[in-house]
């Protein structure tokens, strides 16, 4: 028979497998970006931590939960148009996973603890929700920053850099620089960090 921590790591699976919009995965498969994105930040985890506690395993597998739900297009452009979607979808994704915890057999301690790391309260407190952060960091850096940094001018993405860099404690960052980049990524983070 199954633990609550199985049942609701397949349930929260289950739901990334819904997201429409597809990835292609290592040896050419298509993914569900979610699923695809849910596994990257497991895979930063155990880089960050040998051995992470089931409740901070959870919280990592569905800090995106079902995101492509919640456009980013139904909130106002701008900077406090996107944190305000991004705060939102990390208050909802946190009450989805709560209640499939629930229901698996978590008391609602554990739940609201789960739900808490995944809204990301007690950041620059709270040791997991700062691997929770540190985990996204990279994901950001390996996958999605070259592509990123075509698309933004160069001293606003440097910027990008630095507030990410703050972020992310001395274990990712170390994990970070020694991620493969391209040359315009490298030197955008090199002029990020030599900057005061």
């Amino acid at each position: 028979m199954s633990t609550a921590f199985d049942q609701t790591l397949q349930a929260i699976d289950a739901l990334h497998g819904e997201d429409p919009r597809h990835v292609e995965a290592p040896g050419g498969e298509s993914t569900p970006q979610e699923l695809a994105y849910a596994e990257r930040m497991t895979h930063w985890l155990f880089a960050l931590e040998s051995a992470p506690a089931e409740l901070l395993q959870l919280a990592v597998r569905a800090q995106h939960l079902q995101r492509w739900k919640v456009p980013r297009s139904d909130y106002p452009e701008g900077r406090v148009g996107y944190l305000t979607w991004r705060r939102d979808q990390g208050l909802r994704a946190g009450e989805t996973v709560a209640e499939i915890m629930t229901r698996a057999g978590f008391d609602d301690e554990d739940a609201k603890r789960v739900a808490d790391m995944i809204a990301k309260k007690g950041l620059g407190r709270d040791p997991n929700v700062q691997t929770l952060e540190d985990c996204a960091c990279l994901v950001f850096l390996e996958n999605h920053f070259a592509a990123f940094a075509t698309k933004i001018e160069h001293d606003h993405m440097v910027r990008i850099v630095q507030k990410t860099w703050r972020k992310m404690s001395e274990r990712a960052h170390t994990l970070a620089l020694s991620l493969p980049m391209t040359p315009g990524s490298a030197a955008i983070v090199e002029q990020a960090l030599a900057a005061p």
